[in-house]
């Protein structure tokens, strides 16, 4: 038993097109809406929060669509295509109204836009589970992880070299006030257009199912299947521990800027060498991460995951002043996050039929997308209200992790742990392609 990495890549283009926009969209679009249309930042901010609304309820909604698909392309193929051929295309529009600084176009093309992005994240994920058997999904979700953060760095090379940028008083960079940003819009949906045909053309999807349905997993095909009491039990923690690990990481990202001005009094661009490197660490170590989830199962490794996170924040509130230690930190970070995300998904797909496998997807997401909405609200309350400040965001991040530590202990079902033997010549048959 081995994982088929040429056709594990090419399923990973989806994803590598879906995270190549959300890293343009992420850089770009606020800065649109705030230096060429006048929007402040509290009207930017709820613009940019419209996509995790949206995700709340269209990732677990078309992810059970795609479920009860059934085409010549396949269940998740159509969602894939047709979504990225329609994205592309409001890509171009959007960067049309942007160069006219048509304000309502823009806003109805970037609504439209959000929704289209929302209707195809969810089949793009469940592709790799519904093909891959199961001991070998989180190898498979490592490889996909590290073909999609591709996508990121490729929108972000293409920003460095296109756009031009000055640092602010805080010495932060911010892109330059009077240039086009047309040409980063085409390429940008170039590449997703061009990512996600490869993808169609070089796999068939139904074929794969026809090859390896009988083997996948041992799959029950079938959608709809009940859940045992303790089935639905495990589910539910799982997506509990999503939610508390996603409020305590994404509290430390969203926060950690105005942390390094607050607490340690530098400027607000040396936090981003900090993340950038917990990033990094992240992509080296999913692959590695994978093969040892083999080893030690995946629920080990999730919570050795989670507890190498929690000691990391706990002991970067100890530090008063900027220090190279905090590299060190940040990069271990960087690793036990990408422990959890390797596998905690695999996890929740495992539970359910192989029919299901998008509505799972969509609910994993959701509760990821909640904690996105809810971790900058409740801890930017805690830090404006309480008289400890900003002093209060790693003891915040610890509590929540702590919290999904627990929470992740009592899940019984979603594991995989093959013998050794099975997982040795797992290993080395791998190592053919």
């Amino acid at each position: 038993m081995k994982l088929n990495y040429k056709q594990t890549v090419l399923i990973g283009f989806a994803f590598m097109s879906i995270l190549a926009f959300w890293q343009f969209y992420d850089q770009v679009i606020p800065y649109i809406l705030e230096s060429r249309f006048g929007l402040n930042t509290f009207v930017t901010n709820a613009v940019m929060s419209i996509d995790n609304v949206l995700a709340l309820f269209m990732l677990p909604l078309f992810g059970t669509l795609s479920d009860k698909t059934n085409t010549q392309l396949g269940k998740r193929t159509p969602y894939i295509l047709f979504g990225t051929i329609a994205a592309s295309i409001l890509l171009i529009v959007l960067a049309y109204f942007e160069e006219k600084l048509f304000f309502a176009g823009f806003m109805i093309t970037l609504i439209i836009l959000l929704v289209v992005m929302s209707t195809y994240r969810s089949p793009a994920v469940a592709y790799m589970p519904d093909v891959t058997e199961k001991p070998l999904r989180s190898k498979g979700n490592a490889v996909i992880n590290l073909v999609g953060y591709i996508g990121g760095i490729f929108a972000t090379i293409v920003m460095m070299v296109l756009l031009k940028s000055d640092k602010n008083a805080e010495g932060e960079s911010v892109y330059s006030k009077n240039q086009s940003f047309a040409a980063v819009f085409v390429i940008i949906a170039a590449f997703m257009l061009i990512s996600v045909l490869v993808m169609v053309l070089f796999v068939k999807e139904n074929k794969l199912r026809h090859v390896e349905g009988g083997n996948v997993g041992e799959q029950d095909s079938r959608t709809g299947r009940s859940l045992s009491r303790g089935e639905k039990t495990s589910f539910i923690l799982i997506l509990v521990s999503v939610f508390l690990w996603f409020c305590s990481y994404n509290a430390v990202t969203t926060a950690f800027s105005r942390y390094c001005v607050n607490i340690w009094g530098v400027s607000v661009g040396k936090s981003s060498g900090y993340l950038l490197l917990a990033t990094v660490a992240a992509i080296a170590a999913f692959l590695p991460l994978g093969f040892l989830s083999s080893r030690l199962g995946r629920k080990k490794t999730v919570l050795t995951g989670i507890a190498l996170m929690t000691v990391c924040f706990a002991a970067a509130g100890f530090i008063r002043r900027e220090t190279p230690v905090m590299y060190a930190i940040f990069a271990l970070v960087g690793v036990g996050w990408a422990a959890i995300n390797v596998n905690s998904y695999p996890m929740a797909v495992e539970i359910g039929s192989g029919g299901d496998t998008g509505k799972y997807t969509g609910l994993y997401y959701t509760f990821s997308m909640a904690a996105q909405i809810a971790t900058p609200l409740l801890s930017g309350f805690i830090i404006t209200k309480t008289d400890w400040g900003y002093s209060t965001l790693f003891p915040y991040a610890v509590i929540f992790s702590a919290a999904s530590f627990v929470t992740m202990s009592f899940v019984r079902h979603g594991d995989y742990k093959p013998g050794f033997e099975n997982a040795v010549m797992e290993n080395i048959s791998g190592c053919d392609d």
